[in-house]
Formats: C-alpha cells, structure tokens, sequence
C-alpha cells in the first residue's frame, strides 16, 4: 500500500507538467539565445545616403618606383622608405582628394583623385619595381601625367609630391613644371638617398644579394640622390624640397605646407551606408527569453469540477 501511494503523488506531481509547453518553453529560450549570438555579430541591413562636403585641395604624390629606389642608402632601401612616406601623407591628408602615379621610365595613374584615402592606401602593396616593365626615370612625364588629371577649369588648389631621388633620364623636368605652374599646381619634393652615390643589390627570392646592377657595358651602376635637380622643379612652381629622414618629419611639414594653401569646397559625394540593427535582435531574443520564463510548466484539471488549475 505504501509503495501504490507513493507512486500515486509521483502521478500527481508529474500531472502538473505538459511536455509540450515544456518542449515550447526550450524552444523559445534557445530562440533567444540564438537571436542573442546573432545580435553580437553585428547585423546591418538597409541603407541610406549621407551626403559629404569638405574643404581641401587636390594632391596627386608621384613615387618613384625605378631600378635605382633600391639602393640601401637608406634603410631598408629608397622604395620602402618612399612607401612608408606615402602611406603617412595618404593618412595625413585625409579631407583633401588624393591620388597616386607610379612611375618609372613612364608614368601610370595608379589611383585617380578621391576623397576616399582608405581606398588609396589599398593600392600600397602593388606598388614595387616590377609595376613598371620600362626602365628609367620619367619624373618630366610624370609632372604632365599629374597636370593632366588636375581639374582644368582652375588655376590653385593643386599640389604634386613627387618621392623620388630625382634621377631623372627621360624629358626635361624643369620645362614641365613650367608648365605645371601655369596650371596652378604647386610641387612638393622629398628626395631619397645620398648625394655620394650608391650600388644597387640584386636579390634572389630568399632576399640573398646576388650581384650589383650593371649597364648595357657591363659597368656597375652607381646610383646619386639629384638633390639639385629636385631643388630646381619646386623652385618654379614656389613649392618646397624635403630630405627623406629616418624620423619623417618633412611628411608633417609637407602636410603643414598643404594645409595653408587656399582650399575649396570639394565635389560633395554621397556614400551608401548601412545601418546596425542589432537591437531589433537583442530585442526579439528578450521577448523569447522573458516568456519562456514566465509561461507555466503545465496545467492540471481537477476531477470533480474540470477546473483548469496551474
């Protein structure tokens, strides 16, 4: 008798529970749980358009990317340097349009001229030796290429920064910024390596230097900084020249420059942004967690009265 009456209360207690309110009530609390993992992860949907104006100036940097920007007069060697230059005037001249040439024996447009300077760093990596399958030193045909992709209704707000150790083998450089200050472009120069002159490794691909470059004789070719030629082109165009240093800080001085030359209101340019939802799902998972918690475990109905009973 004992035995059938305890298993009589267990009956009882067990009435209590519906398994499938039980099963519903797991259900809405993983639900929520989940929505919850979801919401972290940073939902964004749906988008509106921002429209952006600032007040700057137009500056296309032209970097040397020839066989002579890797001689290691200064470290790691000219190009790198150069590289890391151009990185920090790209970050430094954010609110101006920015764009980038490479240019070795002829110049390229690497980057057009775009208020988006995160876009243009992205063209850093590209930037070696190889970009540029003609050899030589075009920074004449650079200087064009940069007047070129300048507006031509104006005659101010340009700037061109040349990185390059002024070797210059193609054109005359002097005669296009001539020319370039007609336009009403302004050139700032930053020259790399040293006026005594320098050999130019060559590596195998474990970066073993296996030799020095030769000319089409057969001699060894020694690479001179023209500090002098550099010096010439800003000159015409009341620009500045700045030696590369191990501390970069004509990089600040050359933004410094920029910055007091007259702006102007730039081309606005709406951008497409996607808006964070993520509360609509923190908000959803509460809602499932909260009634999961409150929603009973079961009813149980009376035998005498059919009384619906928690």
């Amino acid at each position: 008798l004992r035995n059938l009456f305890c298993d009589e209360n267990i009956k009882k207690l067990f009435t209590n529970y519906d398994e499938r309110i039980m099963e519903l009530k797991k259900v809405l609390s993983i639900s929520g749980i989940a929505f919850f993992i979801f919401a972290l992860s940073g939902p964004e949907f749906g988008s509106k358009l921002t429209e952006v104006k600032r007040c700057g100036v137009d500056v296309i940097i032209a970097i040397d990317v020839s066989k002579s920007m890797m001689a290691e007069d200064i470290k790691p060697n000219r190009l790198e340097k150069a590289k890391s230059e151009l990185a920090m005037l790209i970050s430094k001249l954010s609110g101006n349009r920015v764009g980038i040439i490479a240019f070795a024996g002829k110049p390229f447009l690497q980057c057009p001229l775009t208020l988006d300077t995160s876009s243009a760093k992205m063209f850093l990596d590209s930037i070696t030796t190889d970009l540029i399958p003609v050899y030589g030193t075009a920074i004449s045909l650079s200087i064009d290429l940069a007047v070129e992709n300048f507006s031509k209704e104006e005659k101010k707000y340009k700037a061109l920064i040349l990185l390059t150790d002024g070797e210059d083998h193609e054109g005359d450089s002097i005669a296009s910024a001539v020319e370039a200050k007609k336009e009403g472009v302004k050139i700032f120069t930053i020259g790399f390596g040293n006026q005594q002159g320098e050999l130019i490794p060559e590596k195998d691909e474990a970066g073993k230097v296996t030799g020095y470059k030769k000319d089409k004789k057969g001699e060894t070719v020694m690479t001179k900084m023209d500090q002098s030629a550099l010096s010439k082109i800003v000159y015409e165009t009341d620009g500045k020249y700045y030696q590369a240093t191990d501390g970069e800080i004509e990089v600040s001085r050359i933004v410094d420059d920029i910055s007091d030359m007259e702006t102007k209101q730039l081309k606005a340019k709406k951008y497409e942004m996607y808006e964070e939802k993520f509360y609509y799902f923190v908000f959803i998972g509460l809602i499932l967690i909260l009634v999961a918690f409150f929603l009973p475990d079961g009813f149980r109905v009376t035998g005498d009265r059919g009384a619906v009973v928690k």
